[in-house]
C-alpha cells in the first residue's frame, strides 16, 4: 500500500513539472510556425487601395511587409499613399491582421484591417492605431528607438521567432500572436 502511494506520488509530481515545460514547447512552436511572407503572398492580401473611412487610398506595395504562418494566416502593413487625402496626418500605414495580434501590453487586434498613424514624442513616436472601416481608435503605444542594428525601413513586421516586433524608421513596437 505504501509503495502505491509513493508511485503515485512521484507520477503527480513528474506531470506537474512537465506541465510547464510542455506550455513553453507549444509556445515556441507556435512562435516558429510564422515566417515571413513572400511578395506574392503579401500581394494575395493586401489591397492596391485601402478601404479607410469613406475614402479609398492607394498603397505602396513596395514598402509590404508581412508574415504568414503555417495555416496561412497573414499579419500585412503596407504604406498608404496619403497626399491629398482627409487621412494625410492621421494615417500612414494599412495594417491587415488575420489573427489576434497583442501590440505591447495593452492593445489587442482582432482579425481585421487596421491603420496606423504616429507622431514624434521626447521618448519615440506616439503610435496610433484606428478600425480602417469606421475610424474609430483601438489604441495609444509610444515606439521606442530600435534596441538591435536592424536596417531602417519604412515598416517592417518581423516575424515572432525571429524579434517578434513591428519596425516603424527606426523604432519598434513589440507584438504577440494570439494562437
Amino acid at each position: 500500500m505504501r509503495i502505491m502511494r509513493t508511485r503515485v506520488l512521484l507520477l503527480t509530481v513528474l506531470w506537474l513539472l512537465s506541465v510547464p515545460m510542455i506550455a513553453q514547447t507549444k509556445s515556441l512552436q507556435a512562435k516558429r510556425n510564422w515566417r515571413t511572407a513572400t511578395p506574392t503572398e503579401l500581394e494575395a492580401v493586401l489591397p492596391a487601395r485601402a478601404t479607410v473611412e469613406k475614402e479609398r487610398i492607394e498603397t505602396e506595395m513596395r514598402t509590404a511587409t508581412g508574415v504568414i504562418d503555417s495555416r496561412g494566416r497573414v499579419i500585412a502593413a503596407v504604406v498608404l499613399i496619403t497626399a491629398g487625402y482627409s487621412a494625410n496626418g492621421k494615417y500612414s500605414h494599412y495594417l491587415l491582421a488575420q489573427t489576434p495580434v497583442h501590440i505591447g501590453a495593452d492593445i489587442l487586434l482582432p482579425p481585421g484591417a487596421f491603420v496606423i498613424g504616429w507622431t514624434r514624442s521626447s521618448d519615440g513616436l506616439q503610435v496610433h492605431i484606428y478600425n480602417a472601416e469606421t475610424g474609430v481608435e483601438r489604441g495609444t503605444i509610444t515606439a521606442h528607438p530600435l534596441t538591435q542594428s536592424l536596417p531602417i525601413v519604412s515598416i517592417k513586421i518581423w516575424p515572432p521567432a525571429e524579434h517578434s516586433i513591428i519596425q516603424i524608421g527606426r523604432f519598434m513596437l513589440p507584438y504577440s500572436v494570439d494562437e
